[in-house]
């Protein structure tokens, strides 16, 4: 649930009958008050993984929004962190959030591009993404990975974390079913669309996706969040190495 900081129902329901970009632009200055901005627990999962890896030179924050991950990226980054997104509401808070930092911390430079199409050369040894995956359709992510790619030095990671779906017939199941099924009929009967759905990045198809854009894929738990019944991790990070 939202703060009572965060936005009003009128607010998300002017967001949802809105484009993608147009949505997040007005839901910019009360997302950080949504339970949709990454968890610190999430991103303190994946800076602890990826720390005895680095440090890395430079980082990219993919479809960083209001710049959560943008810390994770200044702890681990020690000559240049760059946050992209297509929103410009959205980047103008990461902005405002980021002005300063401890001293020794690379300055954040701050791009307005889609991630269906970056706009970077092979200049980047990190690469993350947060919670920003249910906004590209399946027939998008193999532009979207091969833009990751390209702005990837050769031994680039290409890091995010994949919480597994939940168990089929559990209350959480049925509502991620509904709420993509809402949207689906959202979609059909009123334009401009609005894309955000919850179980359309499947693992399997994720790192088949990922290997043909030219990654090797790796996957590690994240045991701070435990494992299922069945012994399956109940979150994984997931590595794309630009070989």
């Amino acid at each position: 649930m939202s703060t009572p900081h965060g936005p009003t129902l009128r607010e998300l329901a002017t967001q949802a009958l809105s484009s993608t970009r147009t949505g997040y632009d007005l839901l910019a200055p009360t997302f950080d008050h949504t339970p949709y901005r990454t968890s610190d627990r999430v991103l303190g999962a994946v800076a602890d993984a990826l720390r005895p890896l680095g440090p890395f030179r430079a980082g990219l924050d993919v479809c960083c929004g209001t710049g959560a991950g943008i810390g994770v990226l200044r702890e681990l980054c020690h000559e240049r962190v760059t946050g992209t997104d297509f929103s410009t509401g959205m980047l103008d808070r990461a902005r405002a959030a980021h002005t300063g930092g401890p001293d020794g911390t690379p300055e954040v430079h701050w791009v307005c591009a889609d991630a269906r199409a970056l706009p970077f050369g092979p200049s980047f040894d990190l690469a993350v993404s947060f919670g920003a995956f249910g906004h590209f359709l399946p027939a998008e992510r193999p532009g979207l990975f091969a833009g990751v790619h390209r702005a990837l030095r050769p031994g680039g990671r290409f890091v995010f974390p994949l919480p597994a779906p939940p168990p089929v017939g559990s209350r959480p199941y049925w509502e991620l079913l509904a709420f993509d099924a809402a949207m689906r009929v959202r979609n059909l009967l009123w334009r401009p669309p609005f894309i955000m759905y919850y179980r359309t990045f499947r693992l399997t198809d994720v790192v088949t996706e990922l290997t043909r854009a030219g990654f090797r894929v790796e996957l590690s738990p994240l045991e701070e969040f435990g494992r299922r019944p069945d012994g399956a991790p109940r979150c994984r990070m997931v590595t794309a190495l630009r070989t």
